[in-house]
């Protein structure tokens, strides 16, 4: 199976945005001798739990750390920027580290209506054109004519580099389509509702037309996970993410606690309910049991890839989730 990192660079209680960076980078480098195949960073704004505002920047670094590992954005908020910058961007990227790089874009805003509107430098934004902003970027990258005056008059630099790997976002299925007639990746977030379909990705294949940036359909599927040698200590290493989704359900941002500080932490029936019910998006279970759990969803789901998100609260426990799944899986 191939096995890949999302991280969404958590800032717990107690640490800083700059441990966060220090965290991100020594993921990356353990992913990369682990057999890792790529590593992306979220988009995040106006957050203080999140380290992950400028993906785009991060993979940067990240890409220059490392030698192997496909680096890239899972994904960067296309709503917020312009085509051609995207474009540039990321073409910049791709010859800095050729066959590496990964243009993953999502259509969500990554942020609150805050957040927004000072991205937007207080402009309306237009939320139901992101489909059509995405064919714009893809044709800029490859020095296409998009059809659109502001656009074909100009070049996205640089030239004649070998194109990033691009990717469309989704969590909920309406994406698929849309991915397949542009004949990018497809990438569903299971972490986000744990609603995965075989009819989503049905879609997908079915409306896929091969393009300079993927040739054949490929899927990625990324969840949340703990694994530890027991389960219970692999609840114990849990339960502060249990809890901040709880809260992010309820419209609530809150930094990440320790398993210390969550053991007390109180939970009313209906939260236990929830978080039961949660455990197809948020895996959590021994080494064997997770990784058996994942290549059934695989054989059962037909997808080529999974990504690992694991938001421990240690380092030490976020890089043994990832050493331990890659022991039984890679």
């Amino acid at each position: 199976m191939r096995l890949s990192i999302l991280d969404q660079m958590p800032i717990p209680k107690g640490h800083t945005a700059e441990e966060a960076f220090q965290r991100t980078e020594q993921l990356a480098l353990l992913g990369e001798s682990l057999g890792y195949h790529r590593m992306w960073l979220a988009e995040h704004h106006n957050s203080n739990s999140l380290a992950s505002s400028a993906p785009e920047v991060t993979a940067a670094f990240l890409a220059a750390k490392t030698k192997r590992l496909r680096i890239g954005t899972g994904g960067v908020m296309m709503m917020h920027y312009s085509p051609y910058k995207l474009a540039e961007v990321f073409k910049t990227l791709s010859g800095l580290a050729p066959n590496r790089i990964d243009f993953g874009v999502g259509r969500a805003p990554g942020g609150d209506h805050a957040a927004i509107y000072a991205l937007a430098e207080g402009r309306r934004q237009r939320f139901t054109e992101q489909y059509d902003k995405l064919e714009i970027i893809l044709k800029l990258m490859n020095n296409e004519k998009t059809g659109e005056y502001v656009y074909d008059q100009v070049i996205a630099a640089p030239v004649d580099i070998q194109l990033p790997e691009a990717w469309l976002l989704g969590s909920s299925g309406q994406s698929a389509m849309q991915a397949g007639q542009l004949g990018v990746g497809y990438s569903y977030a299971q972490f986000f509702t744990g609603n995965m379909s075989k009819d989503i990705f049905d879609s997908y294949r079915a409306y896929f037309t091969p393009s300079y940036y993927m040739e054949k359909p490929q899927i990625i599927v990324t969840y949340a996970a703990t694994v530890a040698d027991t389960l219970e200590e692999a609840e114990y290493l849990a339960k502060p993410i249990d809890i901040t989704r709880l809260h992010l359900m309820k419209g609530q941002i809150i930094q990440g606690m320790s398993p210390e500080e969550a053991k007390d932490f109180p939970l009313t029936e209906m939260d236990q309910m929830s978080i039961a019910n949660n455990r197809k998006a948020n895996l959590v279970g021994t080494p064997k049991d997770i990784a058996d759990f994942l290549v059934a969803e695989q054989e059962h789901y037909g997808f080529d890839e999974v990504m690992l998100n694991c938001n421990q609260y240690a380092q030490e426990s976020r890089m043994n989730c990832y050493k331990l799944l890659a022991k039984e899986l890679l």
